[in-house]
């Protein structure tokens, strides 16, 4: 699976563009606040309908522009898909598949599988349970087609169940109106539960080994689900905390408060770990993504490196170039000297400045 081209029109600050990729190393340098995170995001969205900073679809349209487009070619198993997605400031986005309009963002996915990584992912484990939550849910989104569905759907449910919580306090005669939102929340809650679950299992199988070679065999790192609530008791625990949340005017139980913990030699590192500690878990979860997707789909993802290399100590720089030699990966960055240093293998290289892609020379022929 790899990535061919793609076209932006009226996308954050990019006019028009048309890039063709390399199977390989593509790498976009340049200073910051260029756009060269611009173009990863695009790919992102144009892969899975979400940004991967969770930004609104109005937010990724080009100052003083009412909508944009995104069109990117996508080769799998030698046969080509075309992926067309119009962006609007005030409607939902409409996406194509080979001409062809889909209902369901599932439909989209299958097609390309991605695996995004910024500096901001390296604070994954110091941050708040919410950043956990969400890098489970945007791998589990590429690997399952169905728990977008239910995610979406779950997600929809406690927004109008804390909406009518609120509404309570002015007319108790809503009351029987809780116990709908109630059957169905627990219906979508414990799948996304089970699915959750089931996805930490499979990302232990991969991320010890992984972690135990980032560390030189030094740390046993164990990433431990923990739900706010079993799936089983996720009906009988929103009865019980009824009267809670009505005076909270808020749910309080279900997946929308769910966390990951993690131990390093049974060690918890969201509270007790060092930054050195905290990173290298977030980078071993970053690369468990890489191998689930080809476990999953027998086929290769495509990476996404923003700007991750400057984080990263030159042992750990040296183990993930070592891991991406055989994917597709686009790499954005302020400079090429990590790459020269560590003699990496480079393919393509773009110069992006003020909105506009160059592509100065061919970085093999040069070097």
């Amino acid at each position: 699976m790899y990535i061919e081209s793609i076209q932006l029109k009226n996308f954050r600050n990019y006019n028009s563009l048309e890039l063709k990729f390399d199977k390989a190393t593509n790498i976009f340098y340049g200073n910051n606040a260029q756009g060269k995170t611009n173009i990863l995001e695009a790919i992102y969205l144009c892969g899975t309908t979400k940004s991967h900073k969770g930004s609104k679809d109005k937010e990724t349209i080009r100052f003083g522009e009412e909508e944009s487009h995104i069109r990117m070619n996508v080769v799998k198993d030698e046969i080509s898909y075309k992926i067309d997605m119009h962006l609007k400031k005030n409607k939902a986005k409409g996406v194509a598949i080979n001409g062809l309009p889909i209902r369901k963002a599932r439909e989209l996915f299958g097609i390309v599988n991605l695996v995004f990584f910024s500096p901001e992912d390296l604070n994954i484990i110091k941050s708040g349970p919410g950043e956990r939550r969400r890098f489970m849910d945007l791998e589990l989104c590429q690997l399952d087609s169905l728990y977008l569905t239910e995610l979406a759907g779950y997600n929809h449910i406690v927004n109008q169940r804390n909406r009518l919580l609120k509404e309570l306090h002015f007319n108790s005669r809503l009351m029987d109106t809780l116990d709908v939102w109630d059957i169905q929340m627990a219906q979508y809650g414990s799948k996304v539960i089970e699915k959750r679950s089931a996805f930490v299992k499979e990302l232990n199988s991969v991320i010890q080994d992984i972690h135990k070679n980032l560390t030189g065999g030094m740390e046993h790192l164990e990433v431990i689900y923990e739900p706010s609530v079993e799936s089983s008791l996720l009906a009988e625990t929103l009865a019980g905390n009824r009267d809670r949340d009505i005076r909270m005017k808020m749910t309080s139980a279900g997946p929308h408060r769910d966390d990951l913990c993690l131990l390093a030699d049974g060690v918890d590192i969201r509270k007790y770990g060092s930054q050195g500690q905290q990173r290298t878990a977030a980078l071993s979860l970053k690369l468990s993504e890489i191998y689930l997707v080809k476990n999953k789909i027998k086929d290769t993802p495509v990476l996404l490196l923003d700007d991750v290399l400057s984080e990263l100590d030159s042992s750990r720089q040296t183990y993930l170039l070592d891991s991406i030699h055989d994917i597709q990966t686009m790499i954005t960055c302020t400079g090429l000297d990590d790459f020269i240093s560590h003699q990496f293998h480079i393919n393509r290289v773009f110069q992006v400045v003020k909105g506009e892609v160059y592509l100065p020379f061919n970085y093999n022929e040069n070097h």
